[in-house]
């Protein structure tokens, strides 16, 4: 009788140990979802920052050539002006 109860004691501990692996997994699988899904909150931050960084320089670049080609406009109107105004100076 000491043996069936042994017996039953044991697997009473054992089923107890089995019912609580699972939840182990789960908090496992979890935590690497939750990691996860930091991870590609980083990266998307990332990739939106170096988004927004090649945005500026592109519109610095186009800023330049405008001011560029508004810089040139002037300089050729001061230069007609100046070819303008000589002749009548004599």
């Amino acid at each position: 009788m000491k043996k069936v109860i042994a017996t039953l004691i044991a697997a009473l501990f054992a089923t107890a140990a089995f019912a609580q692996a699972p939840a182990a997994v789960k908090a496992d699988a979890k935590e690497t979802k939750a990691v996860a899904k930091a991870d590609a909150k980083e990266t998307k931050k990332v990739a939106d920052a170096n988004a927004d960084m090649t945005a500026a320089h592109a519109d610095a670049k186009v800023s330049k050539a405008k001011a560029h080609d508004k810089a040139a406009k002037t300089k050729a109107k001061v230069a007609a002006d100046d070819s303008k105004a000589a002749p009548a100076a004599k």
